[in-house]
């Protein structure tokens, strides 16, 4: 980028809480989502133009729980394209926050570029009394405009806060703080300045195995959630789904109840592989430990909370079958 010129940087609405209309200036939880299209949410927020040079894009217009692998693999597309143009020095991807964690996962682990791309959405309609949205875009616009946000993986921002992508997950339903990462942010954004304070240790984007790969489909992954009394019958159900693996989320550090052992074996005999992970949402799953993980042939997902342990294991399956190999990408990634 010269020096001489405002960066360019490309916006693709997807719809969400942050393209949300609510009938009150007091109504944050009830209200319409994804109705604002990408440019009138720009128009409001006239800061951004002392930034960067700005264009815009309408590539999907829903609220992210209705995202699944098509939408994820055509956003993968259509960003690669745009970061592929050498006038192009960073993209902002406006997402509704039930499901940026995984989006912004599944292109942490795919994209091929140290280009800025952010992912930013919003608790609180820009209708809402206190939006967060406005600052949240605007911080997200500083972040790709910035040289120091190269190199660095898939960023999300929110709450003046810098998330890696691998690490950042949502947390809470309604609050301006939902987005938290276990190691904590790698910086904030303040008063129009990025300032980082740690980086990205594992695999991502240029380093990934999934980088330069064309991926058209993604196998299937369920999740079947642990409780007390969990039922066996839930994962023979999730084994006659069709799908290739089941992440348990066991309780605490990837127990499994005794009543659970065979069901889950069973689904390995017939050849689907059994990810343990944790319910817990933090801490470490290791193999070997709560289970005999070599005696059944099953994998634990490190550090990975379920929902992202699935977007990872997805795309380890359009590489790897052995156990071991598949091990090791929870481990590298």
């Amino acid at each position: 980028m010269s020096s001489s010129r405002k960066p360019k940087i490309v916006v693709l609405g997807t719809g969400g809480t942050i393209a949300g209309h609510g009938a009150s200036t007091v109504n944050t939880a009830a209200y319409a989502c994804s109705v604002r299209p990408i440019e009138q949410i720009l128009i409001e927020i006239p800061a951004i133009a002392l930034i960067a040079n700005v264009k815009t894009e309408q590539v999907l217009q829903m609220g992210s729980e209705n995202f699944g692998s098509a939408q994820l693999l055509m956003l993968r597309k259509r960003i690669a394209a745009l970061l592929q143009d050498d006038e192009v020095d960073g993209v902002v991807v406006t997402h509704g926050t039930d499901t940026l964690d995984e989006t912004a996962y599944f292109l942490h682990l795919t994209l091929n570029s140290v280009k800025p791309v952010v992912i930013v959405g919003a608790m609180r309609p820009p209708t809402a009394l206190s939006a967060d949205g406005p600052l949240n875009l605007y911080n997200a616009m500083v972040l790709a405009a910035s040289p120091e946000s190269q190199a660095k993986g898939i960023l999300v921002v929110a709450n003046d806060e810098i998330h890696s992508a691998r690490d950042v997950v949502k947390s809470s339903t309604f609050k301006l703080e939902a987005f938290a990462s276990p190691y904590g942010p790698l910086g904030y954004v303040v008063e129009g300045r990025p300032s980082f304070y740690r980086l990205p240790a594992r695999r991502h984007t240029v380093n990934s195995i999934w980088s330069g790969s064309e991926i058209h489909q993604l196998p299937e992954v369920g999740i079947v959630y642990a409780h007390g009394g969990v039922s066996p019958a839930t994962i023979a159900a999730m084994a006659r789904s069709g799908v290739s693996a089941i992440i348990y989320a066991a309780t605490g550090s990837g127990n499994v109840a005794a009543d659970m052992v065979d069901a889950l074996r069973q689904a390995r005999a017939e050849g689907i592989h059994i990810v343990r992970a944790s319910r817990t949402g933090s801490g470490i799953v290791m193999r070997n430990g709560a289970q005999p993980d070599d005696r059944y042939d099953w994998l634990a997902v490190d550090d990975q909370v379920p929902h992202k342990a699935r977007i990872l294991l997805m795309l380890a399956l359009t590489r790897y079958t052995a156990t071991r190999e598949l091990q090791d990408v929870f481990q590298a990634y």
